[in-house]
């Protein structure tokens, strides 16, 4: 959505200038969502901008509400769904554009426990289903071990920089919640919470100096 003051982000070689439909986001809130269309139409909203026919719009837009396990939800308006459910439909309308790579901002971070932890193997799921590219912003370190294959650690801000890089060699499929007991998951916990430490430390003072 910005320009970099410095350097350059590349797309399978090709520069990024300017939004594209090659790139979806997921937001951390649903107020994304426009309230006035249903589950469908919001999902569906990508594809009507690019000149899709009705019947083919619904058709895909049904699609990708099956695939995150919403069937029969379609006509609902987002007032009228769960957060959770909210966020699976921000999932499906970035699906729904075909996107090489997508983005997500701390897509689960307002969410309860539970229903964080679903929205994980469901995400899990959703990824070995259609191989795409992810990027995915967390600051909880159990959700970034279990769901991903890389994991870049960040330096405290302002001026933020990568300060470590991690592969996460755990076997695929993945079951995010037992995976958290495989004793790789806790050696990889410890040497990317040794770099994470210091840093959020820091952050943590700054935000005391702050408030004071």
């Amino acid at each position: 959505f910005e320009a970099p003051t410095a350097g350059r982000i590349l797309l399978d070689g090709a520069p990024v200038e300017r939004p594209g439909a090659d790139r979806g986001v997921v937001f951390q809130g649903h107020d994304s969502l426009y309230d006035w269309l249903t589950a469908l139409d919001n999902i569906g909203f990508g594809l009507r901008l690019r000149g899709m026919g009705k019947a083919e719009r619904r058709a895909k837009a049904e699609h990708f509400l099956r695939m995150v396990g919403l069937t029969g939800q379609g006509a609902k308006h987002p007032s009228e769904l769960s957060g959770g459910m909210k966020q699976r439909i921000q999932i499906a309308r970035a699906l729904a554009n075909d996107p090489r790579m997508l983005l997500m901002d701390e897509p689960f971070g307002a969410l309860d426990a539970v229903t964080r932890a679903v929205l994980q193997g469901e995400l899990s799921r959703i990824w070995a289903e259609t191989k795409k590219t992810v990027l995915f912003i967390t600051h909880d370190l159990d959700e970034a071990i279990a769901m991903s294959d890389r994991v870049v650690v960040l330096s405290a801000g302002p001026a933020t920089r990568p300060i470590g890089e991690f592969v996460i060699d755990l076997e695929r499929p993945r079951d995010v919640a037992e995976i958290r007991v495989h004793p790789r998951f806790i050696e990889l916990h410890e040497q990317i919470w040794s770099v994470l430490r210091e840093e959020v430390l820091k952050g943590y003072a700054r935000q005391m100096e702050v408030s004071a």
